[in-house]
């Protein structure tokens, strides 16, 4: 796989969450509609963790564009309904990291979900 370790330096191809979004990589998605999909991240943090990402290949949020303004806004609602759907009513977590300083591990942006237990603050 190509080094995605630096801003910018992905593209669709290349990215896991592209292969899963294309079917090149199977996995079960938890919701799925004609602009994102939710499955579960494989190295969870807690009991439940869900990567919500867009089928719209953006880098990160630092990149993201005033025309994605209403995908944003959809993936956070997503974010919402698959968190009701997984009974997460006592609380969860949204996360999006940005670049290298931020952990951002995939570069497609994506939010991860994760609740199911007492999460603590600060996350760092």
């Amino acid at each position: 796989m190509a080094d995605t370790t630096e801003k910018n330096t992905a593209t669709p191809d290349d990215t896991i969450f592209g292969k899963i979004i294309r079917g090149e990589i199977k996995t079960e998605f938890l919701y799925k509609d004609d602009k994102c999909v939710a499955f579960k991240d494989i190295n969870p943090v807690a009991p439940i963790h869900i990567l919500i990402v867009p089928i719209k290949f953006i880098t990160q949020i630092s990149e993201a564009k005033e025309e994605d303004e209403k995908l944003l806004g959809h993936l956070l609602l997503v974010a919402k309904k698959v968190a009701e759907d997984q009974k997460l009513d006592k609380g969860y977590r949204l996360v999006i990291n940005n670049g290298k300083e931020g952990q951002q591990s995939v570069y497609h942006l994506h939010i991860h979900l994760i609740g199911g237990k007492q999460l603590s603050w600060p996350p760092c």
